[in-house]
């Protein structure tokens, strides 16, 4: 063998390329590993959809609202302040804006609202009268309507409270009666509205009881001198006491004759004034109500629910003073009316609640179409 050869080392085995195998391994692990994964997402949307809670959508199907295109909701229309019709066939106040709000979240925007008048008697019915005279049935009742426990045992159905209140009495300014409780209102005439339990509270009082259906009725006898006083809700009584709110362009429907100034004063009744949204039978529709009011408590309508409060209670507080109007802040709910929805994640932030395009906030006035309590 020659010293060359001796020196020559013998040649490696060259390794083969892995590269492309070791790629498409790698392919194939995130292949199914994005498989398994959309499994599992598929499995656990469908476990939700069956057994977990409603959307949105199910509960408006539950309570008829799917391709419905009207929405009929009883208010009060001679309650300044709270819910007047005017005389070009609009109504205005807080109860009207908070009709406004719900039903937008109901999904049927000012244009497909139209208001009823409603009488006290006929709030728990849900009975309304349109222009000719017909009574019907609205869907929702929103008309200072206080939550009673008698009135839910008689099968009236509530919503989360949207205004806290309390009975309060306003007198004529020029009298010398100034009534600090029920007690000094005995032998006196107070007209009070009609089925209320106010009229319990005057006649365990001994104050002659006058009830009525309207409560603008009772203020009329007060001017005339027919009575002595007028018990209600302050937030009622309080649109008689301060002047209209400015920026409105019509006068009220029914308008009182030889006003007097009145005076405003506190009973020191226990307990307070709710006022909740008759929903009628349907567990669906008292959901997606509380659902409005829920996100107006603590959500983007908590704007809207301000803007209606500043507007027409805490610009009427300096004229009632020292009778309190209402108290600033929503409610809280009962926990009863806590209410949740199936919402997906990506609906969160691919969607305006309550997922749909959000049009401008309604007018003003819309034209409408057609413990111990006073239950007011």
């Amino acid at each position: 063998m020659s010293e060359s050869g001796e020196g020559t080392e013998a040649p490696r085995p060259q390794r083969a390329d892995r590269s492309d195998g070791t790629g498409r391994g790698r392919r194939l692990r995130l292949a199914a590993l994005l498989l398994l994964l959309v499994v599992l997402v598929v499995a656990v949307v469908r476990v939700v959809a069956v057994v977990g809670p409603p959307s949105r959508e199910q509960l408006r199907e539950r309570a008829g609202l799917t391709g419905k295109q009207e929405l009929l909701i009883g208010v009060k229309d001679d309650q300044p302040r709270v819910s007047q019709r005017l005389q070009n066939g609009a109504f205005e106040g807080f109860d009207i804006e908070i009709a406004y709000m719900i039903a937008e979240d109901l999904g049927f925007d000012a244009s497909r609202v139209t208001f009823l008048p409603i009488e006290s008697e006929d709030r728990a019915r849900r009975q309304a009268r349109t222009v000719d005279g017909r009574f019907v049935t609205v869907d929702l009742v929103v008309a200072s309507y206080s939550v009673t426990k008698q009135r839910r045992e008689q099968g009236v159905i509530f919503s989360a409270p949207y205004l806290q209140t309390e009975q309060s009495v306003v007198t004529l300014v020029e009298s010398n009666l100034a009534p600090t409780s029920f007690r000094d209102l005995a032998g006196r005439n107070v007209c009070t509205l009609a089925t209320s339990t106010a009229e319990r509270n005057l006649e365990e009082a001994g104050a002659l009881a006058h009830g009525r259906n309207r409560i603008s009725e009772c203020i009329q006898e007060l001017y005339d001198g027919e009575v002595d006083a007028v018990t209600s809700d302050a937030a009622i009584l309080a649109g008689f006491v301060a002047p209209r709110p400015p920026g409105s362009d019509s006068s009220p429907m029914n308008e009182m004759t030889d006003p007097k100034p009145l005076r405003h004063s506190d009973l020191g009744a226990d307990g307070d004034e709710l006022w909740g949204v008759n929903t009628g039978t349907k567990p669906a529709m008292r959901d997606l109500v509380n659902l409005s009011l829920q996100e107006s408590r603590i959500g983007r309508n908590g704007k809207r629910w301000r803007a209606a409060f500043e507007k027409y209670f805490a610009s009427a507080q300096r004229y009632n003073d020292p009778q309190q109007v209402a108290v600033d802040r929503q409610p809280e709910p009962w926990p009863e009316d806590e209410v949740e929805v199936r919402q997906w994640p990506w609906e969160r932030f691919a969607l305006p609640y309550p997922f749909r395009p959000r049009p401008g906030p309604p007018p003003a006035a819309a034209r409408g179409r057609a413990r111990r309590s006073s239950g007011c």
